[in-house]
């Protein structure tokens, strides 16, 4: 034994090693009957959302109506939040709709916050009527396709504002109460344009990067009182906002040959990562931004769209 390892004879041995004086069950050592039994039960509930309020903001249709679904089918009570308020209330619609055929699959509950993201006061007064939330997913985006040199100033402010400042005035409005309670999860949608650059994205891309970084440091200043701050990174899916892009052949064929899985996504196959982020599956993981993305960025799908 090295001289330069100290041996101290405080600490029993039998605290510092596992036991495996105990029967061995299904192939583990030191893990009785009622041990496997419990932790079976706990990680089955890992992904369980019962009894948590979730905000959705942006939910009134695409990947944020998928997203407030799903959130619900695993148990949340979700409030869907839009500037469109009878998206939001199909969404709502639909989950309650889905709760009365199956209540027992079904449990969580859809309720609707009418809100415009872009009024910082409104926002100020949507987390003192909400109350308490266990969560909060942000959704809201949009894109101005045009190379630098064609941006607008008015173009430019538009992208920004609902990209990056909404974001903003959103944590700002609702981390504080999950703050002082001390817990909480906030999950944004990003992009794969946060990491990769494309002709006529500049813009777009620039408040992507920005929000991740946002939620980085969101991470590291709420990480002390239990408040969870993550991004999702979509590659290319096929929603109201790429319909313009998808419309054309030659387009959406370059687009679905640039990742892995040499395809678009489906709305509905972001949901997992909501799910994983919001729910205790994921109670170790803040300050990251998961890729759902096909394998876009994996392969490095770069493409220059015709001029």
């Amino acid at each position: 034994m090295s001289d330069s390892v100290p041996v101290s004879d405080s600490v029993p041995m039998s605290d510092s090693v596992p036991k495996t004086d105990r029967p061995m069950t299904d192939g583990a050592p030191g893990l009785d009957t009622s041990d496997v039994a419990e932790r079976r039960s706990a990680y089955a509930r890992l992904f369980r959302l019962d009894g948590r309020r979730v905000l959705v903001v942006g939910a009134a249709g695409g990947i944020g109506r998928e997203v407030a679904l799903g959130l619900a089918a695993h148990g949340a009570s979700v409030l869907c939040a839009d500037k469109d308020d009878v998206g939001a209330a199909e969404t709502a619609r639909l989950i309650e709709a889905a709760r009365l055929a199956d209540p027992v699959a079904w449990s969580g509950r859809g309720t609707t916050y009418p809100v415009d993201v872009l009024d910082p006061a409104a926002l100020g007064r949507a987390a003192d009527e909400l109350g308490a939330l266990d969560g909060l997913v942000l959704m809201p985006a949009t894109n101005v396709r045009k190379r630098l040199l064609d941006y607008s100033g008015e173009e430019f402010d538009r992208v920004v504002s609902l990209n990056l400042r909404a974001a903003f005035d959103l944590v700002r409005a609702f981390a504080p109460g999950m703050v002082a309670r001390g817990r909480g999860s906030i999950v944004a949608f990003s992009s794969i344009r946060a990491v990769t650059v494309e002709p006529g994205q500049g813009v777009y891309a620039a408040t992507k990067a920005g929000l991740v970084q946002l939620l980085r440091t969101a991470a590291a200043e709420f990480g002390p009182h239990g408040v969870r701050v993550n991004a999702v990174a979509p590659g290319i899916v096929d929603t109201p906002l790429t319909a313009q892009i998808k419309a054309v052949p030659e387009w959406a064929s370059a687009y679905a040959g640039k990742s892995a899985l040499g395809r678009w996504a489906r709305p509905d196959e972001l949901v997992g990562a909501v799910v994983y982020l919001v729910s205790d599956a994921s109670s170790f993981v803040t300050g990251t931004q998961l890729f759902v993305d096909g394998g876009w960025t994996a392969i490095d799908g770069r493409y220059t769209p015709p001029a």
